[in-house]
């Protein structure tokens, strides 16, 4: 973990996940938490060695990598906890993102781990898309959704904080599929990302850039190469595939071997979005035949 800084009030901590870090009139306000609890230890310990404060704590969405840390934030530094209302449920009820992995069911006991399943906290405060204010600090909260139901992008002192609305270029090749949960929306917030004005910006997972055009440029077209790949998959059999075989021949295709069931279900939550898509556009449609779920072609 390492502390970079952008502007006279605006930094990051960079590493496996990025936290963003502002300060202004002697408070501090974090952006996300990261992982755990040792994420936080990490990050504290520079901001002290620093002699910077810390005041406030924004969550962009919750995903448990961006969120994992809070109850221990709060618990020991007592730092008041703000996110949107959508993202507000999940951070307070982490249980939910394996029961929506899982169907909709009680989670089988391995997806109960905190990479799938943050330390629940109670959020203080809701954010509300535009203008905010929190202490001393003035940021606008972008609505970024498609990655996670209402994702928050914060801009700081013309700083993109972008969260996991796009990936740094070594980040999308590592996840070959990333994911997400609504294939048309992430498109739209990757549209909205070329058009904000800003000194910079940095996502979720990846590099500060001062033009993120080319690498949002990037996002776009592997989103659109994979939805078009999956279209592929679906019309090689007219009479249409059960789920589970659009899945295997597709993982296949991209060359995706799959080690555990947390990360299955991780990319049939992103298969199912561009299936969504498709469906959208009238390109395949589903059905039950033989008491199977049958994907085909229109």
């Amino acid at each position: 973990m390492k502390l970079e800084k952008f502007t006279e009030h605006c930094f990051a901590f960079t590493g496996a996940v990025t936290i963003g870090y502002c300060v202004k009139d002697g408070k501090g306000l974090l952006i996300d938490s990261g992982l755990d609890d040792s994420a936080v230890k990490k990050m504290k310990r520079i901001l002290d060695g620093e002699g910077l404060p810390l005041d406030y704590c924004v969550i962009t969405h919750a995903h448990a990598d961006h969120f994992g840390g809070a109850r221990y934030l709060k618990s020991k530094y007592d730092i008041p906890l703000f996110a949107l209302k959508f993202e507000k449920a999940i951070i307070e009820n982490s249980i939910l993102e394996p029961i929506y992995l899982f169907n909709g069911a009680v989670p089988i006991s391995d997806l109960r781990n905190k990479f799938l399943e943050g330390q629940a906290v109670e959020v203080d405060g809701e954010l509300l898309i535009g203008e905010n204010i929190i202490g001393p600090f003035i940021f606008e909260v972008i609505d970024l959704p498609g990655h996670s139901h209402s994702q928050a992008g914060l801009l700081v002192d013309g700083i993109l904080y972008a969260a996991d609305s796009y990936f740094g270029s070594e980040t999308l090749k590592k996840h070959v599929i990333p994911f997400i949960v609504d294939a048309d929306l992430t498109l739209e917030s990757l549209e909205r990302l070329l058009h904000i004005s800003c000194k910079g910006a940095i996502p979720g997972h990846g590099r500060f850039e001062e033009d993120i055009s080319q690498t949002v440029k990037n996002n776009i077209e592997l989103h659109e190469e994979r939805m078009n790949s999956l279209l592929d998959v679906i019309n090689t059999s007219p009479g249409g595939k059960t789920f589970d075989h659009i899945m295997r021949e597709y993982l296949e295709l991209h060359s995706i071997n799959v080690s555990n069931v947390g990360q299955w279900l991780l990319f049939r939550t992103s298969v199912t979005a561009y299936l969504t898509s498709l469906e959208r556009k009238k390109l395949l449609s589903f059905l039950i035949q033989h008491n199977e779920l049958i994907i085909k072609p229109r």
